[in-house]
């Protein structure tokens, strides 16, 4: 059961009845990822495990949400950026519990600041918060071993052939056999590199 910050078996948020700690699963360091562009689309925390790593980057320096988007996605090596649609919400949640409060600021943007409750909370829940600061850089690390520029220089050279060879008037069954045949060739080879 989740309480209202969502972060699963904790007894309560500081508003609602105390602190409690969370009951660590085998799941607690699991993460589920998909694809797309620079990680979007990409799932790396659930919504109560997202509140705690805002509140944790706005304890460490009052902060707006853009400012927590390119923060998330230094720490994460690049290869995840969370989308505005999930920071704003969440902030405005955590400013409705009391964790953070808006400051003054220049311009349209708010910025916002720790309060008390959100110290304590961080501080209730600081092996948590270090574990999900941890999957951030691992998430980082999986990025750098897997995603470097040779292999996206390739990808996008065999995107941009394909695309030339594919669209000519010559192209005929053979033709697109022929090319599945390499690309199979090519997928078997990685496949057996070790």
């Amino acid at each position: 059961m989740r309480n209202e910050m969502g972060f699963g078996p904790w007894s309560g948020g500081p508003r609602h009845g105390g602190h409690g700690r969370r009951e660590h699963g085998e799941d607690h360091a699991h993460w589920r990822s998909g694809g797309g562009p620079r990680g979007r689309g990409r799932r790396v925390f659930d919504g109560g495990e997202m509140k705690l790593v805002l509140l944790k980057l706005i304890a460490d320096a009052p902060r707006h949400g853009y400012d927590l988007i390119r923060e998330i996605e230094g720490l994460a090596g690049g290869s995840y950026a969370p989308s505005p649609g999930v920071i704003y919400p969440t902030l405005s949640t955590l400013d409705d519990m009391g964790l953070i409060d808006e400051q003054k600021s220049e311009g349209a943007k708010k910025r916002f600041a720790v309060t008390d409750e959100g110290r304590q909370l961080l501080k209730d829940n600081a092996e948590i918060v270090e574990a999900l600061f941890a999957r951030l850089a691992a998430v980082g690390a999986e990025s750098e071993r897997t995603d470097g520029a040779p292999i996206r220089r390739a990808m996008g050279n065999l995107r941009q052939v394909l695309q030339t060879r594919l669209m000519r008037e010559d192209v005929n069954e053979d033709t697109l056999h022929a090319v599945a045949g390499l690309l199979d060739e090519a997928a078997q080879k990685i496949e057996r590199l070790k």
